[in-house]
């Protein structure tokens, strides 16, 4: 048995040294001397003395042309056998040891991605350190790839080819060529060497190939320990013999085989201790994730495949410590390495200690932030669990059932097998005696305790989700209809506890989701992909299942409803039952009989309930038995339309009561109004009710409202929401081409009545009433807007209604007022879901109104109070202007602009009329329309070239708004707006080089001579912006020439400053690509009056200026990962006519880089970052004395350990 306390330290050859200058040391031993002493090894300098490389000139390669190919060439083609070329390379071997073993050495040094070659020179003269420094020096440098690192299948299939290799070498080895004492020794050596390197190539490569060197060796010393055992049963029995049976020369054989044995025993576990203490130990904590998922891989096979010799503590706490690993595909691989111990029972009772020590690190990464990893925590629980019930507390388990709720649905079924396995996989022998059906079966009393567990989730409400999470283990149980509605409808056995009301409200909506499970065969919304394409036994399945469920609810849905009539939560879930049924069973099933009664019942349904949920769910039960193409049609048609013509005729015979006696109504008729308007107004959502005339009746009920103030609330929006629909089925009526020129007049003139009458009621006393009417309002201006004419309903363009400014005010009005509030002011209530509610309905009335903006319904200006709100309500409505402003820009950019610009100069105003005109640039105000106006300018993005005109434009309306008003302290004073320039200098840096000049040239047309002149702390705004301007005006570093040669590498970018250049267009090509410039058509430069005077260059304020970088957080708005091409975009500037804008002094166009390429970028952007790190010094390993060796310039700690792993502890 291999021991970790044990391990030999004496394997390694002597004078061995590390290439890396930081583990030079001798490790306590570490290089000493390979082996036993047997023989005299040769040293490095004596190998191969005489030797030359060889090619392959025997067997399978010769034979198909390959014998000019190196070893890597023949693996990673993959055309050749592994074994076939393993028996080639022993075959040179055996001829001529050293070259065959200087071609291997090569073989790993190519698959490293290194192009040099170990030639037999270097390999007799050369100590291993000094080889694998001459092969770092010809490594590529300039390229980070190397096979393994590569992607594609190529690559792929040679890492699986290259760990064929070396584990069938071992294989074929096994029986003599690796116990002599120089193959094996030198490629330990060379691989303990290369995993030492500072290249990652090296490293990465040799650290695989020695960890499946390893895997090998213990699969060799697994078989040498079976034999060994097998030899020793032989000795025993045959020297229990009688004298006289007892064959002595058989026991002297048996005795020297077991001696042979245990030799190479113990030099194959001085071999793994080698490589285990050499590379494992460094490497399972490299810096390089990759490179330590590999060892946890290996270190997980070989607890498996060996357990008597890997399977203990000394081990295991490898993969425990490496549970606390940053890098989840690390963690991953731990959880996977443990699944494979835990799954046999067998093992399972060696894990008790290390379960004990780190239960509750795997019961914390069922929350892992990686759903991979967490997903393999719960199934590691799992398995756990099967093997001792009584391993996990109550609080681990409660920890993981809560994960049935999650919307990674992976984590989620994971969590529900473990829920299955803990409560209903255990059956007792009670249990073997009862019944397959009805009340008392099996199956009845584990829907039992699915739903006291649903009941007892309290944080959760969500069947569906719990359903979905049980589906793949427990369908048969989810799919026992009978069972369940034998629970609702029997009548318990004497001494059997009946549900509760609460228990059958949950075990109704259990089936419900059950229900809509097998028809839909897709996850509910929130969790999954959505709907896929089912295969063909699928789909048969979902038949036979939809088949069942139809046959077995169409006669016990009558019953159900008629049980629970009363009762709103049941009843409503049971009426969305018949959507999932197969109509024609009702026919074919000879079911009609079962159909009238339902039909009854939902007409009971609707007469006693008024609630919205249930007239809803009526409504759409109708909707779905009304289908023409089954000959239920008529029967269930019927029914509907006598009950619409019961609920319209009182409703009129009410509605003329109410109209009649011209005072406010009692009570009871207020009731009566109101339940029958919701049940029409209910059915009128799904059904098609225009024969009845219900706009009339509404608008007489809205306008008598109007008219005397006195109609309940809740009455006036239903009427408005019945009115509404009237409207949508009217215009479908319309849309469809079958319409009349007076059906097309008669909506026109109902369209505007109705927008007339919904703008009247957004000044209504009543909250309910006012954000109905806006919504309502809002949503038939965007249908009725110029949208309706797209798609070829040209014909429809009478019916387009578009809001007049009056209009649009007040729409924009009720949005200040009533969603820009803060949480404070809107004191209704202290309840934290009412405020949760209450918010949520404001954002669905900004919702509604931005719909208008991107739309272009209402003029884009109007956003201009909508997007000065950003800062504030960021937490509120952030993510609705956020996307408002994005749609604005896609429809014009340069309308967008203006009313970013016009936004940041309301606030302006509104600052100057709050702190007056003398205000301090630090208060909080001016510092927050600074930081507004930041957030603006990063919506940008870095295309410069694309947004070119829109910047400009917000430049030139930046600058005017800075001189419109004059200096309220008389001639000579700094102009009352001028501190704005401060604020417009953050839009400076999306201006193009020639751009910036451009808008300096415009400035400088607002000034006077005076004004260049001053320099106090008042005329510090203009100089920051003029400094902002000017800075990278002279300088080409973006031009197209710099910026391609400086794409050329990073070392020569950091190291030579890119030469100043200017680069002419060609005439022809300016003057046809760059003859309408949007740019230079801000203004013409001849309607200013005199010409400005030359300005006197003013100085830079570095205060002002050059700002300290900043630390940018996620929050505010950190922008360093960006999908970036690195190609040039070569975008032609439109270069304007000579005196016709501001661009005339910039008689030499330069193509601008459209972005930075993507390593310039994130210097930029990372420049201020501060990675703050930690040291962690994990607990000394008995294994490694010295752990302060290895050091932190190939190693850190802190970049792959949580903070968590300083609590862990030796075994």
């Amino acid at each position: 048995m291999i021991a970790a306390q044990d391990l030999q330290t004496d394997f390694l050859q002597e004078g061995y040294a590390r290439l890396l200058d930081t583990d030079l040391e001798d490790f306590e031993g570490r290089n000493g001397k390979l082996g036993k002493g047997k023989k005299g090894k040769k040293t490095l300098g004596e190998k191969l003395k005489g030797s030359e490389v060889r090619g392959r000139v025997n067997g399978h390669h010769q034979e198909n042309d390959m014998e000019n190919l190196s070893l890597f060439e023949i693996i990673k083609l993959g055309k050749s056998a592994t074994q076939s070329v393993v028996d080639d390379w022993i075959e040179s071997y055996k001829t001529d040891r050293d070259p065959a073993l200087l071609e291997l050495i090569n073989f790993f040094i190519h698959c490293s991605g290194c192009k040099g070659v170990c030639v037999s020179e270097m390999f007799r003269h050369m100590q291993n350190s000094e080889i694998i420094r001459k092969m770092t020096e010809e490594f590529d440098e300039d390229s980070g790839d190397y096979p393994l690192a590569m992607a594609g299948p190529v690559w792929k299939k040679f890492k699986l080819s290259l760990c064929e290799f070396i584990a069938v070498l071992v294989r074929q080895c096994q029986y003599s060529i690796i116990y002599d004492e120089y193959m094996m020794d030198t490629v330990i050596s060379l691989l303990t060497g290369l995993s030492d390197s500072q290249v990652r190539a090296f490293r990465h490569t040799s650290t695989l190939a020695a960890m499946k060197l390893m895997t090998a060796l213990v699969n060799v010393a697994l078989n040498l320990s079976i034999n060994l055992d097998n030899t020793q049963r032989q000795y025993e029995t045959e020297r229990n013999k009688s004298i006289g049976k007892r064959a002595n020369e058989r026991l002297e054989l048996l005795l020297q085989k077991r001696k042979e044995l245990q030799e190479n025993q113990d030099e194959i576990e001085n071999m793994m201790n080698a490589i285990f203490k050499g590379v494992f130990i460094h490497r399972y904590r490299d810096v390089i994730a990759e490179i330590r998922v590999v060892c946890i891989e290996e270190i997980g096979m070989w607890m498996k495949m060996y357990s008597e010799a890997f399977l203990n503590d000394s081990y295991l706490k490898y993969v425990g410590w490496t549970m606390y690993d940053k890098q989840g595909e690390v963690r991953l691989k731990c959880l996977t390495a443990l699944q494979g111990l835990y799954y046999s029972r067998e093992l399972n009772a060696r894990l008790e200690l290390f379960t004990s020590r780190f239960k509750d690190r795997i019961v914390s990464m069922t929350l892992d932030k990686e759903y991979d990893v967490a997903v393999q925590a719960v199934k590691l629980l799992t398995l756990a669990l099967q093997s001792n019930d009584e391993v996990l507390t109550a609080e681990d388990c409660e920890s993981v059932y809560h994960l049935v709720y999650s919307a990674h649905r992976p984590v989620a079924v994971a969590a529900g097998e473990f829920l299955y396995k803990k409560l209903f996989s255990h059956h007792g022998p009670e249990d073997e005696g009862r019944p397959r059906r009805g009340r008392q079966c099996l199956n009845a009393n584990l829907i039992r305790t699915t739903v006291l567990f649903f009941l007892e989730s309290e944080l959760h409400e969500h069947g569906a989700y719990l359903v979905d999470s049980l589906w793949d283990c427990a369908s048969e149980l989810l799919k026992d209809w009978e069972s369940m509605i034998s629970l609702l409808l029997d009548e318990p056995y004497p001494g059997e506890e009946a549900l509760t009301d609460a228990q059958e409200a949950a075990l109704i909506e259990i089936m419900l989701c059950a229900v809509r499970q097998t028809c839909e065969c897709h996850p509910p919304i929130g969790r999954g992909p959505g709907k896929r394409v089912l295969t063909a036994k699928e789909k048969k399945t979902q038949l036979d299942d939809r088949t069942k469920i139809t046959e077995t609810f169409a006669v016990a849905l009558p019953l159900l409803l008629a049980k629970y009539s009363v009762d709103p939560e049941k009843v409503t879930n049971l009426l969305q039952f018949p959507q999932y049924f197969d109509l024609e069973i009702y026919t074919t099933g000879r079911l009609e009989k079962h159909l009238d009664a339902l039909l009854r019942q939902v007409r009971d349904v609707v007469e006693k309930h008024t609630e919205k949920d249930v007239l809803e769910a009526c409504s759409m039960t109708f909707h779905a038995l009304c289908n023409e193409d089954f000959t239920i049609y008529n029967r269930v048609d019927i029914v509907r339309s006598q009950i619409l013509d019961e609920q319209v005729d009182k409703f009129h015979r009410l509605l003329e009561d109410i109209l009649q006696e011209g005072e406010e109504p009692d009570e009871d008729d207020a009731y009566q109004v109101l339940s029958t308007l919701k049940r029409i107004t209910a059915f009128h959502n799904a059904h098609d009710l225009t024969k009845w005339d219900l706009f009339t009746s509404n608008y007489k009920l809205l306008n008598s409202g109007l008219q005397n103030g006195d109609m309940p609330e809740q009455i006036v929006a239903h009427a408005l929401q019945c009115t509404h629909y009237v409207i949508l089925w009217h215009l479908a009526k319309v849309s469809e081409g079958s319409a009349s020129k007076d059906d097309m007049v008669l909506l026109r003139r109902q369209v505007r009545a109705f927008c007339m009458m919904c703008q009247r009621y957004l000044n209504s006393i009543s909250t309910v009433v006012k954000e109905q009417a806006f919504t309502i309002l809002c949503d038939a201006l965007l249908i009725f807007s110029y949208q309706i004419v797209a798609s070829g309903r040209e014909a429809l363009e009478p019916l387009v209604f578009s809001p007049d400014a009056s209009l649009q005010s007040e729409l924009l009005n009720f949005i200040l007022d009533h969603v820009f509030v803060d949480q404070d002011e809107d004191s209704s209530t202290d309840d934290e879901a009412d405020k949760i509610e209450a918010l949520h309905r404001r954002r669905n009335l900004l919702a509604a109104f931005c719909k208008l903006i991107i739309y272009n319904v209402v003029d884009m200006k109007t956003g201009a109070d909508i997007f000065k709100q950003y800062m504030r309500y960021y937490n509120d409505y952030g993510d609705i202007i956020k996307e408002t402003m994005s749609k604005a820009r896609q429809i014009d950019k340069i309308q967008c602009a203006k009313t970013l610009i016009l936004s940041l100069q309301q606030l302006f105003n509104e600052m100057l009329s709050d702190l007056g005109c003398n205000f301090d640039r630090s208060a909080s105000a001016f510092c927050g329309i600074k930081e507004l106006a930041r957030r603006f300018s990063l919506t940008f993005g870095l295309d410069q070239v694309k947004t070119r005109e829109a910047i400009a434009m917000l430049h030139k309306d930046g600058i005017e708004f800075a001189f419109k008003e004059p200096s309220p302290q008389g001639e000579g004073g700094p102009p009352l707006n001028l501190a704005f320039l401060d604020i417009l200098s953050e839009f400076s840096s999306k201006l193009l080089r020639q751009d910036k000049k451009t808008v300096h040239l415009y400035l400088e047309r607002f000034m006077t001579f005076q004004m260049a002149l001053q320099r106090d702390d008042c005329w510090l705004p203009l100089i920051s912006y003029r400094n902002s301007l000017q800075v990278g005006a002279d300088d080409d570093t973006l031009s197209v020439i710099s910026g391609m040669s400086s794409r050329s590498s990073a070392r020569s970018r950091r190291s030579k400053q890119p030469a100043a250049s200017k680069r002419k267009l060609p005439e022809g090509t300016c003057e046809s690509s760059c003859s309408s410039s949007d740019v230079s058509m801000w203004v013409n430069r001849e309607q200013s009056g005199p010409h400005t005077p030359v300005m006197m260059s003013s100085p830079h304020i570095v205060s002002t200026v050059l700002r300290d970088t900043k630390k940018l957080c996620p929050e505010q708005g950190y922008m360093g990962v960006y999908s970036m091409s690195n190609e040039t975009q070569h975008t032609p500037l439109q270069q304007p006519r000579r005196g016709s804008g501001l661009m005339e002094d910039d008689e030499e166009p330069i193509v601008e880089d459209v972005m930075m390429s993507s390593e310039e970028r994130l210097d930029d952007l990372n420049e201020g970052m501060d990675f703050e790190t930690m040291d962690i010094d994990l607990p000394p390993s008995k294994n490694r004395r010295e752990r302060s060796e290895l050091k932190p310039d190939y190693f850190d700690p802190a970049s792959i350990m949580d903070d968590s792993v300083l609590n862990v502890s030796m075994f």
